[in-house]
């Protein structure tokens, strides 16, 4: 009987039209909304729309309108991904006391301290998978500007003028400014080994690719692959994670999920 009774249960699940769930799905939050999509092929179906009304809904509740439509998430294509990517984005709670995330949530802005380096995680850390984000400089790098990951003890802000994220052997950086990896308070080499590398423009897209499985960190800059930057990285929860010195600097993060390569 209890099988029957199941069996019942998930058959009325199926037969609810589609714009009943659309009203029902609206009121819920987003965890539940995953879990529903887990309950049958129906639910799976609609859900799996990334551009219909349900994320649409929870879309407009979170972003502006003019940040839908906006050039920083111009490599978003849905709905679905644009969510994804706000609720991946700066972490408020995650930053130096220098650092404020703005309104539309997915921009940092560093106030102009002096003798001061401040850093800023990601909302989301990653410890299985492979994931991507891009990052975008919007103001001058000064002396040092560093992109990577890094586990949750890192620091977030130290005296001076310093490659914070790599200082430790709980964060891995790219400084932009000369080209230099950084881990453990060392430079690791040279980053890309490219003949005469070009340095990094103000307002071009980094695409950074953590590999969680083969324990690797990689770059990617105008859609051109730059090689594997680190490897070994430990079986630790590791965050998108930026260090900046230069005053009233903004740096922009968009989680693009798994790399288009597989």
């Amino acid at each position: 009987m209890r099988q029957i009774h199941r069996y019942k249960k998930y058959a009325f699940a199926e037969i609810i039209p589609d714009h009943i769930l659309e009203l029902i799905f609206l009121y819920l939050r987003l965890r539940d909304i995953r879990n529903c999509a887990l309950v049958c092929k129906t639910w799976y179906r609609m859900l799996s729309d990334e551009n219909n009304e349900v994320w649409r809904y929870h879309c407009y509740r979170r972003l502006t309108e003019e940040m839908m439509k906006s050039d920083l998430l111009s490599c978003l294509r849905t709905y679905r991904e644009k969510l994804r990517a706000y609720c991946h984005a700066w972490n408020p709670y995650d930053c130096s006391r220098n650092i404020y995330i703005k309104p539309n949530g997915f921009t940092l802005h560093r106030n102009p301290v002096a003798q001061s380096t401040d850093a800023c995680r990601g909302k989301v850390g990653f410890y299985r998978g492979r994931h991507a984000w891009e990052i975008i400089w919007e103001g001058p790098l000064g002396t040092v500007a560093v992109i990577g990951v890094s586990t949750r003890d890192a620091p977030l802000q130290c005296q001076g003028y310093v490659g914070l994220l790599g200082s430790d052997e709980l964060s891995w950086g790219w400084n932009l400014v000369d080209n230099h990896l950084l881990h453990n308070g060392d430079t690791q080499g040279h980053y890309p080994l490219l003949n005469n590398c070009p340095k990094y423009q103000v307002g071009e897209r980094i695409r950074v690719i953590l590999d969680c499985d083969r324990h690797t960190l990689s770059f990617e800059r105008n859609y051109e692959f730059l090689g594997v930057a680190f490897r070994g990285l430990p079986n630790k929860r590791l965050y998108p994670t930026i260090s900046a010195v230069y005053g009233n600097t903004e740096v922009s993060m968009v989680y693009v999920g798994p790399p288009l390569d597989g």
